[in-house]
């Protein structure tokens, strides 16, 4: 397995650790989370939220930049919000929820 490889598990399990605060679920287990993609360091998070205007926002875009800055190799972090697709209900794992 390569560095970035081993980089791009990090950052899926390191945003497992970003709670949906009024959900109390992870973003990656409420399938916000679309794509982590990485070039040389810089970690590009494309994710969508629960609801346009939803007032977590700011929480969950924070926990997802020092989750992922946090791990060892990662230079910088952004935060590709996206509406397309459109999340809904279905899109939680719900394996993980039992």
């Amino acid at each position: 397995m390569t560095t970035s490889e081993t980089l791009l598990g990090d950052a899926w399990t390191a945003l497992r650790d970003v709670i949906d605060p009024e959900l109390g679920i992870d973003i990656v287990t409420l399938g916000l989370v679309y794509d982590v993609a990485i070039t040389d360091g810089a970690v590009r998070v494309t994710h969508s939220l629960t609801t346009p205007g939803c007032p977590m926002e700011h929480a969950i875009r924070s926990g997802i930049e020092h989750a992922v800055g946090a791990l060892s190799g990662v230079t910088s972090v952004e935060t590709n919000l996206v509406w397309d697709p459109v999340w809904h209900p279905g899109m939680i794992d719900r394996s993980a929820l039992r």
